[in-house]
């Protein structure tokens, strides 16, 4: 079986290329195919790739290419983990925002519409080309703001892309180690769009075991939203919020701690991956270790400004292992080999939450088969979270609608509306620096 990664010089391909490693079944991956428009970054990733390989037996054929069509005519699968506008883009999503006063995280409020008005196109132009050139291909899609380009990529695909996101997984797998319970053998109640979401529910042998986590402050506050959001948010709600949620609920705080932090987690990242890029050019240097190294401190200090301004300390050593390729991997396998699972994924709704369309793409447990992801039906969410999932559908929309028709005055619309935009005045300013710094915006007229 073929899979194609696009964003194939990306930091984290070595994650996905080491569970595939790890597969050793019938109709596994047996051909992986890199794309990436960096041809130095490829490079690097392949030697990383190549190190992670030795004494493997039968491990999985990597080959490069900055050639689109070519990656994806006859694939399989499509992995696609770009970043348009690299990760100096990802800091000037946050500079531009902290400047007028809002958040600027990547695919939260100002700085994810920003990264989605910019990622949109490019992701339509890749779902035409794999309609085109791979018609029987299923893309899952990592590419950040991940429900968005899903969205947008549907609409070309159809149900034949898929998107996946490690917080619901990382999040489901916390609350079931506090109650000790087996996360492969707990129901999870999640429902929400991604990075939006909440767990509302763990079923244990048909029991609900999350009211007796709520009621128990000292179970509560010991694990990483605990500490995060508090034991009292957290009963207040009834529910466990992704972490994300915490920018929206403690929106003033996160972004004071964004403005009074020596560097933002893009300048950070930027910083510290084109460090990894530079040591891959020396041909002595170790590849894997310099990899994992980077990869190390990269996961401990993740969200560190939002853990700093709640008093929440460091990072528990068990959440420092990612997840998504684990999600990538076990996705591919349900379709492949038609291994019956149950995954939260990003999925159009159907008729799963009421208040939202058909069409609209949410992320809550599926079932995975070889006819794809198939969502189960969810409780509908407290008023609350129903007002947020759908102010943030409305602007996700416009964010679509202002990519088709390249309205200025739309993408203007689309920052206005948002919760943690407070003004119209200045949403005007954030299309203003944006277009600025941003050449992938030009199309803005």
């Amino acid at each position: 079986m073929r899979l194609t990664i696009l964003g194939g010089g990306g930091f984290r391909v070595p994650l996905v290329y080491g569970a595939l490693l790890k597969d050793r079944a019938e109709g596994r991956v047996t051909h992986v195919v890199l794309h990436d428009l960096d041809a130095g970054r490829l490079s690097a990733v392949t030697r990383v790739l190549a190190e992670q390989a030795a004494g493997v037996p039968d491990a999985p054929e990597v080959s490069a290419t900055t050639d689109l069509d070519e990656a994806l005519r006859g694939t399989d699968f499509v992995f696609s983990a770009i970043r348009v506008g690299g990760l100096e883009g990802r800091a000037n999503d946050e500079r531009v925002a902290l400047a007028e006063g809002v958040l600027g995280q990547e695919t939260v409020g100002a700085g994810g519409i920003a990264y989605g008005l910019r990622t949109v196109p490019v992701a339509v132009d890749i779902a035409r080309r794999v309609a085109r050139l791979a018609p029987d291909a299923w893309v899952i899609n990592f590419t950040n703001p991940a429900g968005l380009v899903t969205e947008a990529m549907s609409r070309h695909l159809g149900e034949r892309v898929i998107g996946i996101c490690d917080s619901p997984v990382g999040l489901g797998r916390r609350i079931a180690r506090v109650l000790g319970a087996n996360p492969q053998e707990a129901w999870i109640d999640y429902v929400g769009l991604n990075h939006l979401g909440w767990v509302r529910g763990l079923r244990v042998a048909g029991r609900d075991e999350l009211p007796r986590l709520l009621a128990d402050p000292g179970l509560l506050g010991s694990f990483e939203e605990g500490k995060l959001f508090g034991v009292d948010w957290l009963q207040s709600l009834g529910a466990i919020p992704n972490e994300y949620l915490h920018y929206y609920y403690f929106n003033r705080e996160a972004v004071r701690a964004y403005q009074q932090a020596e560097k933002t987690r893009g300048a950070f990242l930027h910083g510290q991956q084109a460090r990894f890029y530079a040591e891959m050019r020396n041909p002595g240097a170790s590849a894997w270790k310099v990899w994992d190294d980077t990869r190390a401190e990269r996961e401990a200090t993740y969200m560190a400004e939002n853990r700093e301004s709640a008093g929440a300390g460091e990072r528990d050593e068990d959440d420092l292992s990612g997840g998504y390729e684990k999600v990538a991997l076990a996705l591919m396998r349900a379709i492949a080999r038609n291994e019956r699972t149950t995954l939260i994924l990003n999925v159009r709704n159907r008729h799963t939450l009421s208040v939202l369309d058909t069409d609209a793409v949410i992320e809550v447990p599926c079932v995975v088969d070889a006819g794809g992801a198939h969502p189960v039906a969810v409780d509908p969410l407290p008023g609350h979270a129903t007002g947020l999932v759908c102010a943030v559908k409305a602007v996700e929309r416009e964010v679509l609608a202002a990519a088709e028709s390249g309205s200025r005055a739309t993408a203007v619309k689309a920052f206005a509306l948002h919760p943690l935009v407070d003004s119209v005045g200045v949403a005007r300013r954030l299309v203003e620096g944006y277009t600025e710094v941003h050449p992938g915006l030009a199309y803005l007229r």
